[in-house]
C-alpha cells in the first residue's frame, strides 16, 4: 500500500526518481539544445564555431562552386585583398587557395592617435573531379572577388554512352 497518498504534505509534489537530482527546466532545455546543435554540426564544416586550433577571429573566405557542362567556375570572396596577397595551386585532384589578409587603419587627431591592425592567413582546399584540363585553367581577380575557371576535358563532356543489350 502506498503510504505517500495519505500524507497531505506530499500531495501534488513532483516526484524525482531515486538517485536523480532536480534540474531547473530552462537548464535542461539549454543542455538539450546544445546537444542537438553539437550533433547536427559534428563532422561538417558548417559549424558556427572555428575548427579546433583556429582562433575565433580567423578569416575564412566564402566560396561558390558552379559546375556546368564545359567547365567548373569557383568564386572566392576576398574583400580588402589584392591578387598579390593570394596564391593558387592547382593539383591533380584539388585546388589550393591560400593567402594573407592584412589590414591597418591609422587615425590621428588632436590629443589622440590610434592604429588598428589585423593580420590573418587562410588556406582552403577544394576537391576537384579528375576530368579538369589543368593546362587551360584561368584565374581573374576583380573588386575583391577571385574567379577561377577550370575547363573540363573533352572526353568528360560526354554524359555517357548507351550500351545495347543483346539477348542470349
Amino acid at each position: 500500500m502506498a503510504i505517500r497518498r495519505f500524507l497531505p504534505s506530499l500531495w501534488g509534489a513532483p516526484t524525482v526518481p531515486a538517485g536523480q537530482e532536480s534540474v531547473p527546466p530552462f537548464s535542461a532545455l539549454q543542455q538539450e539544445m546544445n546537444r542537438i546543435f553539437d550533433d547536427f554540426f559534428q563532422g561538417t564544416n558548417l559549424s558556427p564555431f572555428p575548427a579546433a586550433g583556429g582562433p575565433a577571429w580567423a578569416f575564412h573566405p566564402s566560396l561558390d562552386v558552379k559546375e556546368g557542362e564545359k567547365e567548373i567556375v569557383i568564386y572566392a570572396e576576398l574583400p580588402g585583398m589584392d591578387e598579390k596577397d593570394v596564391e593558387l595551386l592547382l593539383e591533380e585532384s584539388s585546388l589550393v587557395l591560400k593567402g594573407e589578409k592584412k589590414f591597418e587603419k591609422e587615425d590621428k587627431g588632436e590629443g589622440y592617435h590610434t592604429i588598428e591592425r589585423s593580420y590573418g592567413s587562410f588556406h582552403r582546399v577544394i576537391p576537384l573531379p579528375r576530368e579538369i584540363d589543368l593546362n587551360k585553367a584561368q584565374a581573374r581577380f576583380k573588386n575583391g572577388v577571385l574567379t577561377v575557371t577550370l575547363p573540363k576535358l573533352e572526353q568528360a563532356k560526354e554524359k555517357g554512352k548507351k550500351i545495347p543489350i543483346q539477348s542470349a
